[in-house]
């Protein structure tokens, strides 16, 4: 299912880009400052570096171990985002993962939004792998190209998180989009705050052409960057934060922010017929009947 995207298309949609998705930028008032502010290391310090300036922080991974991070708060509802430099050269086996889930570890009744980058073997291209739970259950990955380089300059990954819908972000590009119904379901993660996490870890029984690539250790270490966190969000406050019942003073879950504009539009149109390689709401193989969730369109 590999697809091409020709340098007409290309052209085009840079020029598209020019124009698109302003709104969140000039109405996020994002906060950014050093890690210790934000994180906490989750294991694995001494695979932990940071910049001299504390700016840009990285994570290693050997064959003994790899390393993460997490807030430490939580988080319901907004707009996140950081910027990554993904690990260069053969990282087969390689998966950096960046992401938000309710709880620290991998509970059978976790919520979490994924974005996770699968290594490949050297000159060939970085796939980025999105995905949804709610309470433990997921199984609703896409998968797509990306139109860049990932691991020569730093670019940004972001969420957009409200009661309406959940949309992934490269460079403030929509590349999956995933509604609610408006009513109680078992596909959209709303109820539950969550942290936001990443780490690089070895995955090569999966990540690589399905496992087939095994990752080469004699090139370690391998390292993701870091820079850049910002967050406009619904910090949790226990027993109920009051941001939560009235987000719709926030710009991340107002009007505006229940739908894509009109540029976004063609430029999540652009993604869709260029870099999609899987999506699960089309493999009738794995889904004979297909999820209730992918009924539902992006567009509205």
């Amino acid at each position: 299912m590999k697809k091409r995207v020709s340098p007409m298309a290309s052209l085009f949609f840079i020029s598209a880009l020019a124009a698109a998705f302003h709104s969140a930028s000039e109405a996020a008032a994002s906060s950014q400052s050093p890690f210790e502010d934000n994180f906490s290391i989750m294991w694995s310090e001494n695979h932990f570096k940071t910049s001299e300036d504390g700016n840009t922080w990285f994570l290693s991974l050997d064959k003994e171990t790899g390393c993460g991070f997490q807030t430490k708060q939580r988080y319901r509802f907004g707009w996140f985002s950081m910027k990554l430099k993904l690990v260069g050269g053969d990282s087969a086996g390689v998966v950096t993962a960046y992401y938000m889930c309710s709880e620290n570890g991998a509970g059978p009744e976790r919520d979490e939004l994924d974005f996770e980058f699968l290594g490949n073997r050297t000159g060939q291209p970085y796939l980025i792998q999105t995905n949804v739970y709610k309470n433990g259950v997921g199984g609703r990955e896409m998968r797509h190209m990306l139109w860049f380089d990932p691991t020569e300059e730093f670019h940004s990954y972001s969420i957009l998180w409200n009661d309406h819908q959940i949309v992934f972000f490269v460079d403030r590009v929509p590349i999956r989009v995933f509604k609610n119904n408006g009513e109680k379901n078992d596909f959209f993660p709303n109820e539950k705050p969550m942290y936001l996490f990443s780490s690089i870890w070895n995955a090569d029984d999966w990540a690589t052409r399905g496992g087939l690539e095994k990752t080469d250790w004699k090139k370690a270490p391998f390292v993701s960057s870091y820079k850049d966190f910002s967050v406009d969000g619904c910090q949790w406050e226990d027993p109920y934060p009051a941001c939560v019942s009235t987000t719709t003073k926030k710009w991340w879950d107002q009007y505006q922010a229940w739908h894509l504009t009109d540029s976004q539009k063609m430029d999540f149109a652009w993604v869709q017929r260029n870099l999609v390689i899987y999506d699960y709401c089309k493999d009738t193989d794995r889904y004979p009947k297909l999820p209730v969730e992918c009924s539902l369109s992006p567009w509205g």
